[in-house]
């Protein structure tokens, strides 16, 4: 198996926020890709146009459409137990358990990072060998050709760096069919019946979340409220 860590780290960083810095670097990260040619050359095609869009647009619009791209909504969100636990509870140990691996390993995450951030998965995954890389992605790859057609959907040109992913991982690149979420602001919004208490989400530290307890008609007056 070709050697791949580069092309990993390089598409870890192209995944993050396309700040001023991260457009600068762009095309070193390009022409490391080419270098290793761990992604096939179609692909890396496909990563050089969508380099040099970054490059050409506004960099107010190229860091709007991300934000709408992965910030809104579940489909599309780089963070991967986002796809398999949701809210739930199970996802706590999960994030535990992988930060404990990215540590066993000797990578400490930094204070603002979440273990199941696809860009960190991937910074780890650049620090192994190759073969154990494409399995330890290869077992995301539901989760990545879920996120892969939800960008696909989209039109999105972030739908080829998961492909290119994918194919690091060794794995077929193809749509499946993509059930509509809702935006995380339908999903944050609050049901009119407890006017104000929100069932699907915590409310933002330091909100107030009243609740109103409402008389019924036929309570005994002397019933406390």
């Amino acid at each position: 198996m070709k050697d791949n860590r580069y092309s990993l780290r390089a598409l870890a960083l192209m995944l993050g926020y396309p700040d001023a810095a991260l457009r600068a670097k762009l095309p070193q990260l390009i022409e490391a890709i080419d270098a290793e040619a761990a992604v096939p050359a179609a692909r890396r095609q496909e990563l050089k146009a969508f380099a040099a869009e970054l490059m050409r647009l506004e960099a107010m619009d190229v860091e709007a459409r991300y934000v709408e791209t992965f910030d809104r909504g579940r489909a599309t969100s780089l963070h991967l137990f986002e796809h398999v636990h949701g809210d739930s509870r199970d996802r706590g140990p999960a994030m535990v358990d992988l930060a404990q691996t990215y540590e066993k390993a000797g990578l400490h995450m930094g204070p603002n990072e979440l273990p199941d951030h696809l860009c960190v998965v991937l910074e780890f995954a650049s620090t192994q060998p190759s073969k154990l890389a494409a399995e330890f992605l290869g077992e995301m790859e539901h989760i990545l050709t879920s996120i892969f057609s939800a960008l696909l959907k989209r039109e999105s040109p972030y739908a080829a760096l998961i492909a290119a992913v994918l194919e690091l991982a060794g794995q077929k690149v193809q749509a499946v069919p993509v059930v509509a979420d809702e935006s995380v602001d339908d999903a944050w919004a609050e049901p009119a019946v407890f006017d104000g208490c929100s069932t699907k989400g915590q409310g933002k530290p330091g909100d107030p979340q009243p609740i109103h307890f409402v008389r019924k008609a036929n309570a005994q007056q002397g019933a406390s409220v």
